[in-house]
């Protein structure tokens, strides 16, 4: 549990210093370009990176983000365990400068999610947790003191209208039809529109009950908001299969999936 506790805290500490860089950028001008798959990117995110892989190195885990070398997956299948990174999730609203940005840092263990972080750099606050140790909320300057850390407690009811975490794009049809069977149980539905991994703050404070992603999403993108969401009682499952989402695959993208507070009903 030991070595546990201190990937978990490097983790936590390379998601805070990465934060600081990216606001350093974010202040003081930043230039960007587009990559192959024309999603942008910016001096931030390698940044970021650079950062992150450096704290991390000296958990002797294998890492695997968004903005390093990918290894095979004839290497990676050997893992036993990765963390799994996402140095800026959330770059167009990064470059929008709308402060809708996020760290994400996972650790994955045989497939499974185990432990999230996702830090919230615009507000210097960052969520972190996974099934062993439950879910925390912290500021920045007080991540040293254990004691002022936020425990989020497990969501038991939802909202009333539901409420339903979504990205700032238009709906696709596949979302559509899963809002219209949403409501034969729940009428009314009030939609919270939020970049990147923040939605997951919002479903770990009850402020959201219900995030479904029909459009295409990579492992870091969610890896660590399935552990925290997970650590509250909450699921992340793929529409297709309508099991729990996996990581590390030879595809590094995820399936349509739906992340829940609360168990309301699985619907594919």
């Amino acid at each position: 549990m030991k070595t546990l506790l201190f990937s978990y805290q490097k983790a936590i500490i390379a998601s805070i210093e990465a934060s600081k860089v990216i606001m350093e950028f974010y202040e003081n001008g930043f230039k960007s370009e587009y990559k192959k798959d024309g999603s942008p990117v910016t001096e931030a995110d390698f940044a970021a990176s650079r950062v992150i892989l450096q704290h991390l190195s000296e958990t002797n885990i294998p890492i695997l983000g968004e903005e390093s070398e990918h290894p095979s997956f004839e290497i990676r299948e050997k893992w036993t365990s990765n963390w799994c990174v996402d140095p800026l999730d959330g770059t167009k609203e990064y470059i929008k400068r709308n402060g809708e940005f996020a760290v994400n840092i996972a650790l994955i263990e045989n497939t499974i999610s185990t432990f999230g972080v996702i830090a919230w750099p615009a507000e210097k606050k960052v969520i972190f947790g996974g099934p062993q140790i439950g879910v925390f909320v912290s500021s920045f300057d007080s991540i040293e003191n254990s004691e002022s850390w936020e425990k989020l407690a497990q969501q038991k009811l939802v909202n009333v209208p539901l409420v339903m975490a979504t990205s700032r794009s238009p709906h696709s049809g596949a979302s559509s039809a899963f809002i219209e069977k949403l409501k034969i149980e729940h009428p009314l539905i009030h939609f919270l529109k939020k970049g990147s991994a923040l939605k997951f703050f919002d479903l770990a404070y009850g402020l959201a009950d219900v995030y479904p992603r029909f459009a295409p999403t990579m492992e870091w993108d969610i890896a660590a908001g399935q552990a925290i969401i997970e650590a509250l009682g909450g699921i992340v499952y793929s529409v297709e299969t309508g099991l729990p989402l996996r990581y590390n695959k030879e595809s590094l993208y995820n399936p349509h999936f739906v992340a829940m507070t609360y168990p309301l009903v699985k619907l594919k």
